[in-house]
């Protein structure tokens, strides 16, 4: 059975930071672009960042560019995303996604269940 398992929520303050993590069962990722997707409260779910197959190409949404980073490490099939800076508006469930190919194009294959991000004082 495929799965995919977000760890790494949590409730922290502004500016500060947190590591999502994505895990998979059931197939190799190292086959798959991987994206970070997110959905506020009473909003869309919307791209937060993607990395293809290798690596070697990496995307983000414009309200997360220098403060967020993804990686991968296909050895132990897990992708992250490196949250810095975090801000209130940046609350959100985030989901792991897999593309059906190995290139980004923002369209998920398979999804994780979510993990809670909550940016607050």
């Amino acid at each position: 059975q495929l799965q995919l398992v977000e760890s790494g929520g949590g409730l922290v303050q502004p500016g500060g930071s947190l590591r999502l993590s994505c895990a998979a069962s059931g197939f190799t990722l190292d086959f798959y672009a991987i994206g970070w997707f997110r959905q506020a409260p009473g909003k869309g779910r919307e791209g937060v960042s993607c990395i293809s197959r290798v690596g070697g190409n990496t995307d983000y949404a414009d309200s997360v560019k220098g403060r967020f980073t993804i990686s991968r490490d296909n050895a132990k099939n897990m992708v992250y995303l490196q949250m810095n800076s975090l801000k209130p508006e940046d609350t959100a469930i985030y989901y792991c996604a897999a593309e059906g190919s190995p290139v980004c194009k923002w369209s998920p294959r398979y999804w994780g269940q979510g993990t809670q991000v909550t940016v607050s004082s």
